[in-house]
């Protein structure tokens, strides 16, 4: 954009046989007039400057969109001196144009002082508004080209942080002759909010962990990996006996450290002991997993704990469950119950006790497969709105 804005003023100097030129962009960001100046050229101490819409020359070429020649600019009361003693130049005569494609305000281009002395004519004007048009559709053309690289880099950096996330999941579950596990993420983005974790522990136990951070994509993905941090850390610090208070605690910190605004994250964590079967569970302010026990069609809700991470300190509770064999054990973000057909009907938690209960009999793995297609099968093609987790221990013994 540099160099074409260069080519404008100096092909525009040369066209008209004019001592200066100047060219004056529009920003929709602040509705001003930003200088554009030559790299090297002494006029550089005016880049730090901007011009109003409707001030000056140029502020009222820019809020009218119509061409404008003054050829004794001290005696026009639009006219800005401000500039001049700023560059040390003397603007005698000007024509002023705007540029402008589809009705869209793109800059204003001006040639200073016609040499010889001559006062520029209305010949003059058409030739340069003929210049600025052709100069109006190659900036857009160049602001297009700009933006479709910016975009191809985000999409890049995006598929990138994708696939740093995606590391962040269990590549292969540990494998148990006790148990048979399956679990998933599907980002309702390139990144999002949702992540789970399985771990092997000492004394013969295993930890099952599933967060959900408000919101989606890069804000949510990167305290997903604040929390994946602090979890392996924590565990790499704790080689004995592990307090899964403690350990609820050190995340809630963590992330009340880190976390700013609105943001905040739901979680749960469950650790089995093999020996007893016995589940220490500890819900903070998630979807309660479902345990469904042998024959019966009602799950066990998990709800104790306490309120969401990254908050406020507080302490937190945990309870206990004794699981029996062919019980099964559910964890599930709120992106399964909340996935919306095209009715803005949600899928809900009657429909995926449904589901459950007719696939138990089913590998985790099936489960898990097919509770994804199921929840497909009911929105219908409608666009994924929140990032879904979900996983299924099944105990085989």
């Amino acid at each position: 954009m540099q160099v074409l804005l260069d080519e404008i003023m100096h092909s525009s100097q040369l066209v008209m046989d004019a001592e200066a030129s100047s060219f004056l962009l529009y920003s929709e960001e602040d509705g001003r007039l930003h200088f554009h100046v030559v790299q090297g050229e002494a006029e550089n101490i005016i880049k730090e400057y901007t011009v109003e819409i409707g001030s000056g020359i140029a502020g009222w070429v820019a809020q009218h969109k119509k061409p404008l020649i003054v050829n004794d600019c001290y005696s026009d009361p639009r006219f800005n001196p401000f500039y001049d003693k700023l560059s040390n130049f003397r603007t005698k005569s000007m024509i002023c144009v705007p540029l402008v494609r589809r009705d869209t305000l793109l800059g204003v281009l001006s040639v200073i002082n016609k040499k010889n002395g001559e006062i520029f004519l209305d010949a003059d004007l058409h030739i340069l508004e003929t210049l600025a048009g052709q100069c109006a559709v190659a900036i857009e053309n160049a602001r297009l080209l700009d933006a479709k690289i910016k975009n191809e880099s985000i999409k890049k950096e995006l598929e990138t942080a994708r696939e740093i996330q995606q590391n962040l999941l269990p590549h292969h579950l540990p494998e148990f002759d006790d148990l048979d596990i399956s679990a998933t993420v599907i980002p309702a983005m390139e990144v999002g909010g949702d992540y789970y974790s399985v771990n092997r522990l000492p004394g013969n136990k295993t930890l099952f962990f599933i967060a959900d951070v408000s919101g989606k994509g890069i804000p949510a993905s990167l305290i997903v990996s604040t929390l994946d941090a602090a979890l392996h850390t924590f565990l790499k610090l704790e080689n004995g006996s592990l307090d899964p208070v403690k350990l609820t605690k050190v995340l809630n910190r963590v992330l009340m450290d880190i976390i700013t605004g609105e943001k905040f994250a739901t979680a749960w964590l469950g650790i089995l002991d093999h020996s007893t079967k016995i589940l220490t569970s500890i819900n903070m302010g998630h979807n309660p997993p479902m345990i469904f026990k042998k024959g019966d069609p009602d799950p066990v809700h998990l709800r104790t704990g306490g309120m969401f991470l990254g908050i406020m300190d507080i302490e937190y509770v945990s309870e206990s469950v004794r699981l029996e064999r062919d019980d099964l054990l559910l964890f599930y973000s709120d992106g399964v119950t909340e996935a919306a057909n095209p009715s803005f009907m949600l899928y809900g938690e009657e429909n995926l006790i449904r589901f459950i209960n007719g696939s138990r009999g089913n590998a985790s793995k099936t489960i898990v497969e097919e509770l994804v297609k199921d929840i497909r099968t009911f929105t219908a093609g409608a666009r994924q709105s929140d990032d879904i987790a979900l996983g299924v221990v099944k105990i085989l013994k």
